[in-house]
């Protein structure tokens, strides 16, 4: 018999996902396209990993009792807003951005990364379902 309290699999599996699984994984994606892209799609490619550690910075900050001061609290705040998607899509936003310009090489990595952002989002619509 299931509790009015108990969580959905899918949220657990969209708040696992958001928390440890997808800026780790953009921020080697955008790692990638650094080194592997052109000169003009390097750069929002490294915003984008700059954004990604920043973000894996706040999140892993308690663990390392790095919790205190007014760096991390602006941070948390951040990463919570929205939910916690206000801060992740700026950064897939510009990885997309780094997809689209003239000289983007290793297609592999849009690939990737759109399909990282398409099971994020639908984890993100099922759990508000």
């Amino acid at each position: 018999m299931s509790s009015l309290f108990e969580p959905s699999p899918v949220l657990l599996a969209f708040v696992f996902v958001k928390r440890f699984v997808f800026l780790e994984l953009l921020a080697l994606l955008a790692l990638a396209r650094v080194i592997a892209g052109g000169p003009h799609a390097r750069r929002p490619a490294l915003v984008a990993l700059l954004l990604s550690l920043a973000g894996l910075a706040v999140i892993f900050a308690p663990a390392a009792g790095m919790n205190d001061g007014i760096i991390y609290a602006s941070g948390a705040r951040l990463m919570a807003h929205g939910g916690g998607m206000t801060a992740l899509l700026p950064a897939s936003a510009l990885m997309l951005v780094s997809a689209v310009v003239t000289d983007c090489r290793g297609r592999w990595i849009d690939v990737l990364h759109v399909a990282l952002l398409a099971g994020l989002l639908g984890l993100w619509v099922a759990s508000l379902l």
